[in-house]
């Protein structure tokens, strides 16, 4: 399928793009590494080299990086609508360039959540990008595809990293030698997209010649209210991926102290912070197809309530075998949940206001790592690390259990627009 006037060159659909659509799997490969490179080893640098008791205290590098990037996904929909998606993604990466090198070299955890603002700017503009472009070059129907390709890419570079991580740390130290591999995932991210990437904005216009051109005049505030309560498909979509990412907040803060505090060394703590994000980064492969031909909501249920399983079995035992059953369910209750959750949104969304709305959804989704990681931290501090992780399985729960109630399925397939669901109330 072409366009007819203005980009007569530009097809939508995953084999006309694969080239492009490579590229962009191999970035945010690139991205993905960028977060693993913390999931092992930063919150142990802050209870061993910087003597930090308080839980509270250490989480705060996931409170400063959480807020951040929510805020940084808030204004990339904006700003790839009005600079370009590719400008956009070389900007995430050059927020991201000094992260390494300031956890490297921190004299106090100050500079950790320093590092930890920019590298949540980094993310929110990188991954976002990432993410929308590929949405854009395959069209309507192949969205869950794209989508489970995209996170696949990231959280497997998530997984492997924290594997890799581990092993360095323990057979050097926490800093520096681990932190290298966060240099190059910066150096050939940034040249990456520099050099090859282009820009995807004529395959938006390609898709909006088959949507009603009224839809397409939301401002910002409206396209916020829809996406935020408004949309019954919408609002689900948002507080499930609240939900979802508060409880990988927590476990991304507290799951290391958790396993340190019943006697595991930090090489056996990486291969279990690899596990989760290497299941979630593999199976998004199959699950984000599977939700273009079976439809998203089944998914979103299913995997949240595997999540919270995954959680209470984790807060419940004290046996590496059956953490490592834990992490293996929690990955999969992810990759049932993430690929699904972004097409969603896409799915209800106008494509001249799709940019926005995925940032407002993401918006909610990543405040989700500061809230998690800050009330996990607290009733961690007030009760213990089991029951943080136990409260978290029972948010979980609910959250599948609310869109379970809320959420309309889309037929397999079907355009963007209009919504299946009658607005929850007034989008003024």
């Amino acid at each position: 399928m072409t366009a007819a006037t203005g980009a007569p060159n530009v097809t939508l659909g995953l084999a006309a793009n694969w080239r492009q659509f490579a590229l962009l799997v191999l970035i945010n490969a690139f991205v993905g590494g960028m977060v693993g490179i913390e999931r092992t080893v930063v919150p142990l640098i802050g209870s061993e080299e910087f003597g930090i008791t308080s839980t509270t205290l250490v989480v705060s590098f996931i409170v400063s990086f959480g807020v951040v990037k929510a805020f940084a996904n808030l204004v990339s929909g904006q700003l790839a609508d009005k600079w370009g998606r590719k400008r956009v993604l070389v900007l995430g990466w050059l927020f991201g360039l000094p992260v390494p090198f300031m956890i490297i070299w921190a004299p106090s955890w100050n500079w950790i959540i320093a590092a930890n603002a920019l590298l949540g700017i980094s993310q929110g503009f990188a991954w976002s990008m990432t993410v929308l472009m590929k949405i854009d070059l395959v069209g309507p129907k192949g969205r869950g595809l794209a989508v489970g390709l995209n996170e696949f890419a990231g959280y497997l570079a998530v997984g492997v990293t924290a594997f890799l991580t581990g092993y360095l740390a323990a057979q050097y130290a926490l800093r520096p030698v681990p932190i290298y591999l966060g240099i190059g995932y910066a150096v050939f991210g940034s040249l990456l997209s520099v050099l090859l990437v282009r820009d995807t904005r004529e395959h938006v216009q390609m898709e909006l010649a088959n949507h009603p051109k009224e839809a397409s005049k939301l401002g910002f505030r409206e396209v916020f209210a829809l996406t935020s309560w408004c949309d019954r498909n919408l609002f689900a979509a948002s507080q499930a991926g609240l939900v979802n990412n508060l409880n990988d907040g927590m476990s991304w803060g507290i799951f290391p102290l958790f396993f340190a505090a019943h006697g595991l060394g930090v090489e056996r703590i990486g291969i279990l912070k690899a596990v989760y994000p290497a299941v979630w980064g593999v199976l998004q492969i199959a699950t984000g197809p599977l939700s273009d031909r079976w439809g998203r909501k089944g998914l979103i249920v299913a995997g949240m309530w595997v999540q919270a399983a995954a959680l209470f079995l984790t807060a419940l035992t004290v046996d590496f075998g059956w953490w490592l059953l834990a992490s293996l369910l929690l990955g999969l209750g992810t990759a049932m949940v993430y690929p699904s959750l972004i097409a969603a949104v896409s799915d209800a969304s106008h494509p001249s206001w799709r940019a926005r709305s995925l940032s407002v959804y993401r918006f909610w989704r990543d405040l989700g790592y500061a809230i998690g990681a800050l009330s996990a931290g607290i009733i961690s501090d007030l009760f213990g690390l089991a029951w943080a992780i136990g409260c978290i399985a029972a948010l979980t729960f609910v959250s599948g259990t609310l869109v379970a109630a809320l959420m309309r399925e889309r037929p397999p397939g079907t355009a963007s627009w209009p919504p299946v669901s009658e607005p929850r109330g007034d989008t003024a």
